[in-house]
């Protein structure tokens, strides 16, 4: 098996896994619809192409929250294109400044294909909504031989610098990592997320289990300790007075 590890990076990004009518909600972190989403965009997956999208579907997925953001609440408003009437008042949650590494584990002839999609994508890929453009190129690279944890517990840390400078006197992190559940992990969460179509007359999802883990990552703005200063020596300002005196 292999890996394939995004950046996800940028000044707003909006995952969400329900949405009520004029209520737009974002999780905490990226969603697998939504990054199995950008990875069909990149291979130009038309949206009611649904046995194109079983192969990515079935990837296991996996995130790290290397940087966690901000929420924000933005209120829009919108005009019916023929008639001119306004529309509902829309609430729209965001994520700003937040950085994660995403992952997906399948067949390495699979996300080999994905990842040169990534580098010369048909649709450009966007953090959720179209709104929310990337900062930087999403992909990071493919890792061979390795599985889900292994990978992500390798890339290194992506948060900012001006963010990693509040843990410089941490040598290692602890990051969290949400990914779907094995047959070995107990008490995972239960989360609409599994795409099954992205068709717009008839969008579905069904249910996927999550698990949170921690991974340890080396901070590369930890403080460098310096070696011990010699010993400076005591100076006794009478010292000359007690002298001439003797």
């Amino acid at each position: 098996m292999s890996v394939l590890t995004l950046r996800l990076a940028g000044p707003l990004q909006a995952w969400g896994a329900s949405a009520r009518f004029v209520r737009r909600t974002t999780e905490s972190a990226p969603t697998k619809s939504g990054v199995i989403g950008m990875l069909a965009a990149a291979k130009g997956i038309e949206r009611g192409d649904d046995e194109a999208l079983k192969p990515l579907a079935a990837l296991r997925f996996g995130v790290r929250i290397d940087q966690p953001g901000t929420r924000l609440r933005d209120f829009q408003t919108a005009h019916h294109g023929i008639t001119g009437k306004s529309m509902p008042l829309s609430e729209r949650f965001y994520l700003a400044d937040a950085v994660f590494v995403a992952a997906v584990e399948g067949e390495p002839e699979l996300l080999a294909g994905l990842h040169a999609a990534l580098r010369a994508p048909v649709y450009p890929p966007f953090l959720g909504r179209r709104s929310c453009p990337p900062a930087h190129p999403v992909e990071l690279g493919v890792h061979d031989g390795q599985d889900l944890l292994q990978a992500l517990g390798q890339e290194p840390w992506q948060a900012s610098t001006w963010y990693r400078r509040q843990y410089r006197q941490e040598t290692v992190v602890m990051l969290p990592v949400l990914h779907e559940a094995g047959k070995d992990d107990t008490d995972p969460d239960v989360l609409r997320d599994q795409p099954l179509s992205f068709a717009a007359e008839h969008r579905r999802h069904s249910l996927r289990t999550v698990v949170r883990k921690e991974v340890a990552i080396p901070n590369p703005s930890a403080a460098i300790r310096r070696h011990t200063a010699p010993a400076v020596p005591r100076h006794d300002p009478f010292a000359a007075l007690e002298e001439e005196s003797a």
